[in-house]
């Protein structure tokens, strides 16, 4: 029976759809699936040529990532699974060829849209070109797809703001209109734009939280119904806790950059409340929420509705402000940079 089936076997010879493949998360997802799931058939990621890197050399340089050792361990052969497909999230059609869009319509059974700007300073139109068109350009690749049986949206804990001390995992009335703001980034000129910034986010603090709350709606209006639909709203997503190994990170968002700043010396001083409490959430314990939340909508889900689920640590891992600063300065001594400017 359907209801019986374990995750791998869910995913057994089914084949992956992956935007964002060379970001944070993206890499992570490669390599749990890959890992975890080792009878999965392709992963189609989704990747623009850069620097003048062809596809491949962009993949190997993905792949040769500290991240991969154990995969490669284990699984010497998987790496082939992987298929760049050339495009780019910020175009429409997302810039993929008549050949490789109807490859994709046949082959996909499941999609992970993870590709965003997490810019908390992106300009409003690179912020709506990022966030909600390249989300809608997703959703239309998916409504033409034979066997797609999950498409999966990553959102943000943070896209629900305005003055709520308790988020549920519900979908809120949206701040605007999706295909307005859309409408307004292809129309309007950047500098009339920017000027009026401000009084189309509001109330949100920046175009990031603006941004991910359409980019909801518009996963909402055009899939629920016609193809089985998620929403993940991690919060703030940091270093690895156990897989593959601990503490794997290559970016500095989060609380990362304040501390490789402390441990060179740049910063010396936070200004922070000591009584707040950031919601970390670990990128591998992300990617289990992400897997799992595929595989119960693919075998026990109502495939009619949306399913939105909360990655987050709230009241289970608090790590204040001071207990990151004194732990900081503890493993700076434990461990020194080898230059430090001060």
């Amino acid at each position: 029976m359907a209801s019986t089936q374990t995750i791998q076997e869910c995913f057994r010879g089914k084949n992956l759809f992956l935007t964002g493949g060379s970001g944070f998360i993206g890499k992570a997802c490669i390599e749990k699936f890959l890992r975890s799931c080792p009878d999965l058939g392709k992963i189609y990621i989704l990747l623009r040529p850069k620097k003048g890197k062809s596809l491949e050399e962009r993949l190997e340089q993905i792949t040769s990532s500290p991240l991969f050792e154990k995969l490669k361990q284990m699984y010497p052969d998987s790496l082939k699974k992987i298929i760049p497909i050339k495009g780019d999230v910020l175009t429409l059609g997302l810039g993929i060829s008549d050949a490789d869009r109807k490859l994709l319509i046949q082959d996909v059974h499941f999609i992970c849209h993870t590709a965003a700007s997490v810019r908390f300073d992106d300009f409003l139109k690179e912020a709506i070109f990022s966030n909600i068109r390249a989300a809608r350009e997703v959703a239309i690749l998916a409504l033409e797809m034979k066997n797609i049986q999950v498409f999966l949206h990553i959102s943000t804990t943070y896209c629900n703001i305005d003055g709520k001390t308790v988020v549920d995992e519900i979908l809120y009335p949206q701040h605007g209109d999706w295909k307005e703001a859309i409408r307004a980034a292809e129309s309007i000129d950047n500098h009339t734009l920017n000027v009026l910034t401000q009084k189309f986010i509001e109330p949100f603090p920046n175009t990031y939280n603006y941004t991910k709350q359409l980019a909801e709606h518009c996963i909402n209006d055009m899939l629920v119904g016609k193809v089985p639909a998620i929403i993940c709203r991690p919060s703030i997503v940091i270093s690895t806790l156990v897989e593959p190994f601990q503490g794997w990170n290559d970016n500095f968002n989060g609380p990362v950059g304040l501390l490789l700043a402390g441990g060179a010396g740049i910063l010396r001083t936070v200004y922070a409340d000591p009584g707040f409490n950031p919601d970390y959430l670990a990128v591998d314990n992300v990617i289990k929420i992400i897997i799992m939340a595929l595989w119960h909508k693919a075998v026990l889900g109502k495939k009619s509705s949306l399913s939105i689920y909360q990655a987050s640590t709230y009241k289970e891992m608090l790590m204040k402000p001071n207990y990151l600063a004194e732990t900081g300065r503890k493993l700076y001594w434990d461990v020194p940079f080898k230059k430090n400017i001060w």
